[in-house]
């Protein structure tokens, strides 16, 4: 199994909304480096779902439950998207700058390359995000 991040605007699609829906469709990624991990991701991945902009914080887990495929917001071939499900509401989130001061976390994606919608989480990172959201 493999891990990842995705970010999503809470005003564009939260946390709430997407357990509300049950499922969602990972669309308009426009960068290479977010894309292929899209392309990477299998059925059964793990991914920390993190509002960006507007709270800046991890706050659940979804489940890649339909592997990539043509995004359906555009043409062009180069772009894909994925399928996720709600895994888990974290107990309590866990912001970016608790993340910057942890040690455990220091070469974690989400901090190094920023602008990335979409990053890898390595399994020892996964877990120690989980230890603090308090699961």
């Amino acid at each position: 199994m493999n891990y990842w991040l995705i970010k999503s605007e809470p005003d564009a699609y939260s946390w709430e909304q997407f357990l509300k829906d049950k499922k969602t469709d990972w669309t308009g990624v426009r960068n290479y480096a977010a894309r292929n991990n899209l392309r990477s991701m299998k059925k059964g991945d793990l991914a920390l779902f993190y509002h960006s902009n507007e709270g800046l914080c991890i706050v659940g887990i979804a489940k890649v439950v339909k592997e990539h495929y043509q995004d359906p917001t555009t043409e062009e071939t180069a772009w894909l998207s994925v399928d996720f499900a709600p895994y888990k509401t974290l107990k309590k989130p866990v912001y970016l700058a608790d993340i910057k001061k942890d040690k455990a976390l220091k070469d974690i994606q989400l901090v190094r390359l920023s602008r990335l919608s979409v990053s890898v989480v390595t399994p020892e990172e996964f877990d120690h995000i989980l230890m603090l959201g308090g699961m």
